[in-house]
């Protein structure tokens, strides 16, 4: 499994670099750091830097700011390769989030991994414009990573799509040795019509997923809205990790756009979220 991490200045960004290894050490992968320089044309161009600031000083400090990152990727790094995981940094140039959803294609990497909070140029308040533009075209799965905390429960919310499948199928080999307590939460949309017997049989059918793959998950259910039933159940029981897929019902995968339920989820949350979404053209990963 290939694996990109988008890097920054932020501390946040090198937490979840080391995040990643510490998730996927005693799994076969390889993890790479990138950091997106800011394009010094576009700078000049867009006027984003003080008037009195000239085109040589901006260039110095941006490299001074790559050095400075590629130093921590490389520190950071240090906690993958302790763990037999290779790391390597890597330097783009451009828009961020276009950069980014480049590499992950041309280097056919299985997920992205992304730090959240603060101010950078991966962060906003809540979402940032990076964060969601990834979150919408990334044709791989986006894990999102709020802190460092050990991953000792997950929580899956499902509705029984293909999507929903491909989650669980993308879940269970990463924490085959780990064994992190795995719950399956449907929630039934009473308001949308849907019924009893449709929902037992979501859950019965992500349980069986999940065995085939040598877990055993623990299966809930509850009733009324999507998402205030999953932020619900997040503060209740204090998960580490939010699994979901990243279309709903009324959204076909085709169209590549996360849904408005999942978008919503990851801004409301706290709570490390991987969205999931398979490639198309290569079916779940």
């Amino acid at each position: 499994m290939k694996i990109l991490v988008a890097v920054d200045k932020s501390e946040e960004s090198q937490t979840a670099l080391r995040y990643t290894c510490h998730l996927l050490e005693h799994f076969h992968a390889k993890v790479d750091a990138l950091y997106v320089k800011p394009d010094l044309v576009r700078e000049v161009a867009d006027g984003s830097y003080a008037p009195f600031i000239t085109k040589a000083d901006l260039e110095k400090a941006i490299e001074a700011d790559a050095g400075k990152v590629l130093d921590e990727i490389i520190e950071a790094c240090e906690v993958c390769i302790g763990g037999k995981i290779p790391c390597e940094p890597h330097v783009g140039l451009g828009e961020p989030a276009d950069e980014i959803i480049n590499t992950a294609n041309t280097g056919s990497y299985d997920m992205i991994v992304l730090g959240s909070h603060g101010r950078s140029s991966l962060r906003g308040f809540l979402l940032g414009a990076v964060h969601t533009k990834i979150l919408h075209h990334a044709p791989q799965p986006v894990l999102i990573l709020r802190n460092f905390r050990p991953i000792q429960k997950i929580l899956v919310a499902y509705r029984g799509s293909q999507c929903d499948q491909g989650a669980l199928k993308f879940i269970a080999p990463l924490f085959v040795q780990k064994r992190p307590e795995i719950t399956i939460l449907h929630v039934q949309e009473t308001e949308l019509g849907e019924s009893e017997e449709f929902a037992q049989a979501c859950l019965i059918s992500g349980d069986e997923t999940l065995r085939a793959q040598g877990h055993s998950p623990v299966r809930k259910m509850a009733k009324g809205n999507f998402v205030d039933e999953i932020l619900k159940a997040l503060a209740v029981e204090r998960y580490d990790l939010l699994v979901l897929g990243a279309y709903g019902h009324n959204r076909p995968r085709y169209l590549k756009i996360i849904s408005d339920e999942a978008l919503d989820l990851v801004r409301l949350t706290t709570r490390p979220v991987l969205v999931y979404r398979d490639r198309p053209e290569n079916g779940a990963r």
